[in-house]
């Protein structure tokens, strides 16, 4: 066996309120355990799973998985950690190549992240871990006052599955065992393993309180039938430099755009689209230009916010539609590099991604080469 997914689902969950440990929690007719299993056994590039249960759960765990077709559950420790250990230790005669490890709390978790920490590894790394950037400020408290604030630009959000080499993360578990490491990425660090660092999947939300397994509820019982349109455009002039920023990617051209972050007009024009299709606001709503924090930001930051947006009310992006509107630069020559990085920042197949070009007949403002502007609609996909 090559891959292997050792899905841990020891813990009792008891932050959620309930009798019942999360992972046995039904939702839709199907626990959340059973969901999260389904994902990975459909999946083509994992050859079998592990999973990890606590002591005394096997009749909920019998239940939960009847008819699939896996590998005898291995019962956990007291920590993740040693649960960890455990699902590793009982793979030694498989001895997988690779192996997914994954909290059985993440029911949302999708092919394409399954696929990307896959590839990852087939490309060299030892060590994956999906992270998602931060876009909220960030504050330290002390008995409910603000005492500072922390780079969130150093900072991401782990998820997992984080994938490994098998036999270097199976020696640092050894190695390290007892240390009460908050994840595997943190026990491979302490081996001094190097960790490539993956985008993550906002709708990959780990299950942790009563309102997550409402919210999870809803997602799986309420189809995605609310279908809702929302249109954005933007404008931003030229100014003296050597290139924009269009569609995620640098573009060499003899003028800049001038902007308060990097003036990506057809990331902003999306990212209205996006925020205008669950009616919240617009990007200066979320990002005032009279905030120096947002100056000279990266609008991948912006546009990832309004994904996420819309992935905390169960919802999915269908379908987005720029148009960017100039005389120059060119567009054509790299609408292909603007539709892979939108893909990559909106977890997006491209075929969903249409960015089209066009002038104005040298009229009006664009036409005078004064400015660029954009315009885009997004498809949006809602729970009823």
């Amino acid at each position: 066996m090559t891959n292997i997914a050792l899905i841990v689902a020891a813990g009792k969950g008891a932050r959620t309120g309930l009798d019942t440990p999360k992972q046995y929690i039904e939702v839709a007719g199907k626990t959340i355990l059973r969901r999260t299993i389904e994902a990975f056994l459909s999946h083509p590039g994992i050859d079998q799973l592990q999973i990890v249960i606590a002591e005394g759960d096997r009749t909920l765990y019998d239940k939960a998985t009847e008819g699939l077709s896996l590998l005898p559950p291995i019962t956990g420790g007291v920590e993740r950690q040693d649960s960890v250990r455990a699902g590793l230790e009982s793979l030694l005669e498989s001895r997988p190549r690779f192996v997914l490890i994954h909290d059985a709390a993440r029911p949302f978790v999708s092919h394409d992240l399954i696929s990307r920490t896959l590839a990852a590894l087939e490309n060299g790394a030892e060590a994956v871990l999906p992270a998602l950037t931060i876009s909220d400020s960030l504050k330290t408290i002390s008995e409910q006052r603000i005492t500072g604030a922390l780079d969130r630009n150093s900072i991401v959000a782990a998820q997992t599955p984080q994938g490994f080499a098998f036999a270097p993360i199976l020696a640092a578990h050894r190695t390290f065992a007892g240390e009460a490491l908050t994840d595997d990425t943190a026990v491979a660090e302490r081996a001094g393993i190097e960790i490539l660092r993956i985008e993550g999947d906002t709708a990959n939300i780990k299950v942790t309180t009563a309102e997550d397994v409402e919210r999870a509820r809803r997602a799986f019982i309420h189809p995605l039938t609310d279908i809702r349109n929302g249109f954005g455009f933007d404008v931003h002039a030229f100014c003296e430099g050597d290139g924009v920023w269009l569609g995620g990617i640098h573009i060499p051209h003899n003028k800049g755009l001038k902007g308060h972050s990097d003036a990506d007009v057809a990331l902003h024009a999306l990212t209205d689209a996006l925020l205008g299709s669950i009616g919240d606001g617009d990007i200066g709503t979320h990002f005032p230009p009279s905030d120096m924090e947002w100056k000279g930001a990266s609008s991948d930051r912006f546009l990832k916010h309004a994904a996420g947006l819309i992935a905390k009310r169960g919802g999915m992006i269908s379908h987005v539609d720029i148009t960017i509107i100039c005389e120059a630069p060119r567009i054509g020559p790299y609408r292909a590099a603007m539709r892979t990085r939108i893909g990559d920042i909106l977890r997006l197949d491209e075929e969903r991604i249409s960015i089209k070009g066009t002038t104005t007949e040298r009229l009006g403002f664009t036409g005078r080469g004064e400015g660029i502007a954009a315009q885009a609609i997004a498809t949006v996909r809602l729970p009823e």
